[in-house]
Formats: structure tokens, C-alpha cells, sequence
């Protein structure tokens, strides 16, 4: 993928994909409903389709065209025995809500990825899953994939703190915690996203919230639902990182996602100085939903650690990035868990800003990064990660000279037809050779 500099300022209204959270877990939940459940907005990215190939395979009847999905629930107990592995992709939520799923059915099931979830350690959801009493076998240490989930005689509800906030572990706690013999309470130590709890909640399950803990009891069923998935708020953070460092810039992104444990990326960009406003508020199938504008601003550094870590975790590569361009320095902490997403995150930032010119250094969790300097074009190897394909193309918009993003078909997993909406707003990205295939060229607007 080339990316030239952009010369003007983005302009114009554009939609982004939908959230590619809220879309695994209307097709989970959707599957283990009585009914059918019908779902606008899906995200039609590899990684939401390896859920719904994973559900086709257990017995599930879905039906997929486009953004509508209708899925024929076969009720929480109705799944059947996959004749082959499940394969996920590079699906992190996924596997791990997945393996809640499947600790409690009655039948064996065999779990694998590609080779990036395959060294993906998986013991932060398996650990409190074999404490309910779950039977998990993995390769290495017995927390990798490929994972056997065995049939066991009923599984125990617990009591259990996260050690970090991770709305993975959270969810695959609570999915388990459907089929429990008692309730199941899962505390975190800071708030991760929690679409799980409201889709459950919509779903018609008995689920109570306090504080940072959350408690879901034995569910004897769920109610198939209409949902409509918002705009992925993770997408349109590239748009508004876009707009932030493009001069002359106004952007205006509809129906995105703001749920609070989501739009910890919006409080920083403010915090950093950047011009953006929520509008046309709204709730949809306990969601809210806003129109999104946000205006070219003069950028500052800051700092990023604590409890706002979980509510921006997979936006930080574009935050670094943005970062480049703000006056003084961002430093980010507490961040660690970037070194085991689909790529090492913390040293392809650093190592990316360093090819473009940027002055980045990582830290033991996280990174820093002196803002100001001029960034050069380059080629930049995405490492097969989407998020790191992204953001240094949103880098490439105000870099002197092309850049050239590697492997960046990758894109697809989370934002189908990125370079045609940013294109429509004026900038410059051109795709080539068989990734083509994976862009629809049109007016976003």
C-alpha cells in the first residue's frame, strides 16, 4: 500500500465499519439463543467471520451477506460436537471467549489459530477456567494453542480478580459462568470494555453490575434479539488521528460506538488539545451512539498510564503516531500487554517512528515518544498486524516523501475499505497487487 502526503485537508462525512467486538459477541450470543437473531452492522472482517465459521461448525445455522447476519440459535445447550478443529485466524477474542463457550458443553473440541495466536499465551483465560472446574490441554506449558477442551461433570461458579483488566478473560468468565452450578463474579482491577455485560444483559440474562465486579448467574435461556452493531470507535480513531494532524482538516464519522469503557482514545486526544465533539447522542440495543467531528488542532504531548490503559489499549499505535506530530513528549505506561498482541506493538511502533524519522523509545511497558521532528516516508513492514498497518499509513499522510506499507492486506481483519473512505476525504493512499481485492472503491460520503 502507497501512501503520499496529503497536500490538503480531509473533509467530508464518512461511516467506519462495525465494531468488531460487539460483532463476535452478537454471533456468540446470537448462537446460543432460542430464535433467530438478526444482526445490521456486522463487521464482515476475517476475524468475525472465524466466528462465524467456528459456530457453523458447531451446529450453528448462519446466515452471512454483507453487514446483515441472521443466526439460528440452537439455544444453550444445543451446540453439537465440531468434526474438525476450530480455527480462529488470528482471532484473540475469538479463542478466548470461545474456550468459555466450550468448557461447558458435553463433547470434545479441538481450538487453533495461525501461527501469531499460536504463540499467543493463553494461561490468563485457562487458569480461571480450569478453576471452574473446566479440563483444558494446550501445547508448550499446556496454555498454547492448539487447545482440547474434554466434556467435564458440570462446571463450579467462582469468585475471581483479574490480575489486569482484559475484557477477553472477563468475557470467556462470564460465557462459562452461563452453564455454572452458582453464580460466577469476576472483579478487575480497573474497568475493561463491557460489551459482554450489556449484550448479556439484552439478551435476557440476570446480570449484576458493582463497581469494578461483575456477577452473572446460571441462565436457563436467552432471548434472540434484533442488534445493531454501531461504528467501530477502534477504526474511527485512524479518521480522527487523520484529521487531528492534517492541516485544514474537518471530518465528521456517524453512528460510532462511544461506550464509556471504549473512548478512553477521545480523552486523550482532547487531553493532547485536539478539537473533537460528540453529537446526535443516542442509545441503540444498550449502546450509546454518537456522530463524531473532529477538527485539525495544535497537538501536545502527554502522559498514559493506569486505569485509562484498558479503555484504549488497541488504539495506542495510532496514538503514538500522533504523538509524533504534538509538541513536546507522550510517554505511555503500564501497557505491557502490547508485546503479545498480533505483533510485539511496543517495538514496531518504536522501530516504525525510527525508519520515518521520529524520535520513539520503548519502555519496559510502553513506549515514549519526543514529538516535533519531521517524519520522512519509508517502507514499514506491518508484521501481518492490521492495527500497526494503519496507523503508519495514517503517519505516511503528513511525512515528507511515499511510504510504502508491507503485508498490508492485513487490514482486512478489522477495516474493510480503510484506504477507499480516507481516499474520499482527500488523501492520497493507492493499493496494489493482490490486496486490491480486499478494497470497494466508492464515495463514503
Amino acid at each position: 500500500m502507497f501512501v503520499t502526503k496529503c497536500n490538503k485537508g480531509l473533509r467530508g462525512t464518512v461511516t467506519v465499519p462495525g465494531d468488531k467486538s460487539i460483532s463476535h459477541r452478537a454471533v456468540m450470543l446470537g448462537a446460543l439463543a432460542k430464535g433467530v437473531t438478526t444482526i445490521d452492522g456486522f463487521l464482515p472482517g476475517k476475524d468475525c467471520l472465524a466466528t462465524i465459521d467456528c459456530f457453523r461448525k458447531l451446529g450453528v445455522n448462519i446466515c452471512q451477506t454483507g453487514s446483515r447476519v441472521e443466526v439460528e440459535g440452537v439455544g444453550l445447550r444445543g451446540l453439537r460436537a465440531p468434526q474438525e478443529a476450530l480455527y480462529v485466524g488470528n482471532s484473540g477474542t475469538t479463542i478466548r471467549l470461545l474456550l468459555g463457550i466450550l468448557a461447558a458443553q458435553p463433547f470434545k473440541a479441538v481450538v487453533t489459530g495461525d501461527e501469531s495466536i499460536r504463540r499467543r499465551p493463553m494461561g490468563r483465560v485457562v487458569a480461571p477456567l480450569r478453576a471452574m472446574g473446566a479440563r483444558i490441554d494446550g501445547e508448550g506449558d499446556g496454555n498454547f494453542a492448539p487447545l482440547s477442551v474434554y466434556p467435564v461433570n458440570g462446571l463450579s461458579g467462582i469468585a475471581y480478580s483479574t490480575p489486569v483488566a482484559s475484557a477477553q478473560v472477563k468475557s470467556a468468565l462470564l460465557l462459562a459462568g452461563l452453564y455454572a452450578q452458582s453464580a460466577t463474579t469476576v472483579t478487575e482491577p480497573a474497568a475493561s470494555r463491557d460489551h459482554t455485560e450489556r449484550m448479556l444483559a439484552y439478551f435476557g440474562v440476570d446480570i449484576r453490575r458493582e463497581g469494578l465486579s461483575v456477577q452473572v448467574r446460571p441462565a436457563s435461556g436467552l432471548a434472540a434479539r434484533h442488534v445493531v452493531v454501531p461504528g467501530d470507535i477502534s477504526s474511527a480513531a485512524f479518521l480522527m488521528a487523520a484529521a487531528l494532524i492534517v492541516p485544514g482538516s474537518e471530518v465528521i464519522i456517524r453512528d460510532v460506538g462511544v461506550n464509556p469503557t471504549r473512548t478512553g482514545i477521545i480523552d486523550v486526544f482532547k487531553d493532547m488539545g485536539g478539537d473533537i465533539n460528540l453529537e446526535n447522542l443516542r442509545d441503540d440495543c444498550g449502546e450509546p451512539v454518537a456522530d463524531v467531528r473532529v477538527r485539525h488542532s495544535r497537538l501536545r504531548g502527554t502522559n498514559i498510564a493506569g486505569s485509562i490503559i484498558p479503555r484504549l489499549i488497541d488504539e495506542i499505535p495510532v496514538i503514538a503516531v500522533v504523538a509524533a506530530f504534538a509538541e513536546g513528549t507522550t510517554t505511555i505506561r503500564d501497557a505491557a500487554e502490547l508485546k503479545v498482541k498480533e505483533s510485539d506493538r511496543i517495538a514496531a511502533i518504536v522501530n516504525g517512528l525510527r525508519q520515518m524519522g521520529g524520535d520513539a523509545t520503548a519502555l519496559p511497558d510502553g513506549l515514549r515518544v519526543q514529538g516535533g521532528r519531521p517524519l520522512k516516508g519509508a517502507v514499514i513492514d506491518s508484521q501481518g498486524d492490521h492495527r500497526i498497518a494503519m496507523a503508519f499509513a495514517i503517519a505516511g499522510l503528513m511525512a515528507n516523501g511515499d511510504t510504502v506499507i508491507g503485508n498490508a492486506e492485513c487490514i482486512d481483519v478489522s477495516f474493510p475499505g480503510f484506504a477507499a473512505r480516507i481516499s474520499a476525504l482527500g488523501a492520497c493512499i493507492a493499493w496494489t497487487g493482490e490486496s486490491d481485492k480486499y478494497i470497494e472503491y466508492k464515495n463514503y460520503g
